[in-house]
């Protein structure tokens, strides 16, 4: 579990895949703020099984993309996924505990460069991920979601502002 000096952050909404609590097939993500980086521990279990013993490669990189949706609260912008780039660089066995972290590396205009990497209990590092997000402006979700709910995740979240000012 995260040290109790930590940030938590709330989840995206309660059905998201990665971090949502009222989503059974979901990661469940509980997520925490470290300065400019956000993190999750997690044991990927038997719903997230690729090869016998192991971690399927779509889990990780769900679990990456959703905690890089975190580093959004950080940087207090609205965006979405261009591009994510998932090197698997040793298996992920299920049932042991590895931290995620995510913070954004760099900014041009309205692309996002972040990065994020998971290591495991032994200091293994398993997985790095990159990915390429683009700021949005609300609108882009408005053909796809009520009114209320991009209203609630965009604009009415408590993260919304930076933390102490």
């Amino acid at each position: 579990m995260a040290d109790s000096g930590f940030a938590s952050l709330p989840p995206h909404h309660p059905q998201c895949l990665g971090c949502g609590p009222d989503n059974p097939a979901g990661l469940q993500l509980s997520v925490y703020r470290d300065g400019d980086e956000v993190f999750t521990d997690l044991a990927f279990d038997a719903r997230h099984r690729g090869a016998p013993g192991l971690a399927h490669g779509g889990a990780i990189s769900a679990a990456c993309d959703d905690l890089f949706g975190f580093v959004l609260y950080v940087v207090e912008e609205i965006a979405v996924t261009r591009t994510l780039t998932v090197e698997y660089r040793a298996p992920v066995p299920l049932g042991q505990r590895h931290r995620i972290t995510a913070r954004l590396h760099h900014r041009d205009g309205r692309r996002l460069h972040l990065e994020a990497a998971g290591v495991g209990d032994d200091g293994v590092t398993r997985f790095t991920a990159q990915a390429l997000f683009i700021v949005v402006d609300i609108d882009h979700f408005s053909d796809h979601g009520t009114e209320h709910d991009v209203h609630a995740m965009f604009t009415q979240h408590p993260l919304r502002t930076r933390e102490g000012g």
